[in-house]
């Protein structure tokens, strides 16, 4: 294959491509990367062939592979390793295992964790779940319900739902015997990776449950993240709305 025959057959699966015939080289080598990470050609945590080889097999340049790489690194998909090479990112890593939870103490110390899983349910999708997560409204879902601390004080609650097709075997039982952040349990369980999110934040006030389950007294005021998660290609699989204590932390974002 040359290096023009790639236009005429190549699209992104990550965001949708408009115009992809005329889109430069290297997008074109990243949409051919990312195709082989959506098919599980290279696992989570495993190396992905040298650049070398990548060239060979596309029939381009060195440098365009680099750059096509450079990108899916920034993007956090990939992650180079100083003389080791150059391997697909997975939540297991420390580096990256919290990219997603923005919440930061106000002091700037770190605070220790804990996950507290609530309960684990299979139900029909409401018409708002099933929206998000591009399913027919009464098709199934799985709702996860979990209380996170930081130093051992409830901080966030979230409410999450996924797609029950995908997720078959999720289990309460399962989800307390995991170790680590629960986007790696969904990578090695269940081979989906979570790449990109999107979110909406606004202000609210704790009702009962929530009061309840933060700690914190009825009215109280909350910051609610609802979010929806996707894996290559563009595909929701998770949403998750979390209700954030912000006495002691405020949440963080980088704009470019």
């Amino acid at each position: 294959m040359s290096e023009h025959a790639l236009t005429d057959r190549t699209q992104s699966p990550g965001r949708p491509v408009h115009g992809a015939a005329f889109s430069p080289l290297y997008q074109q080598i990243k949409g051919l990367i990312l195709q082989g990470l959506d098919r599980g050609e290279w696992k989570p945590g495993e190396a992905i062939p040298s650049e070398l080889d990548l060239a060979a097999r596309f029939q381009v340049s060195q440098g365009t592979v680099r750059k096509a790489i450079d990108e899916l690194a920034a993007d956090n998909l990939l992650i180079r390793r100083q003389g080791k090479g150059t391997f697909v990112a997975t939540h297991s890593e420390p580096r990256v295992r919290y990219r997603f939870l923005r919440l930061t103490p106000d002091d700037g110390r770190p605070a220790a964790p804990g996950n507290h899983m609530l309960d684990c349910r299979r139900l029909r999708a409401s018409a708002d779940v099933a929206a998000a997560l591009d399913m027919r409204p009464g098709d199934a879902v799985v709702n996860l319900r979990r209380v996170l601390t930081f130093d051992d004080t409830p901080t966030i609650f979230d409410d999450i739902w996924l797609p029950g097709n995908i997720f078959k075997g999720l289990t309460h039982e399962s989800l307390l015997r995991s170790r680590g952040p629960v986007y790696a349990f969904f990578e090695s369980e269940f081979g989906v990776s979570i790449v990109r999110a999107e979110e909406k934040l606004r202000a609210v006030l704790a009702d009962q449950a929530l009061s309840g389950h933060l700690h914190v007294a009825l009215g109280s005021p909350l910051l609610q993240v609802e979010r929806v998660s996707y894996t290559y290609g563009d595909r929701p699989m998770e949403l998750r709305r979390g209700h954030y204590v912000t006495e002691r932390y405020h949440y963080r974002n980088s704009l470019n």
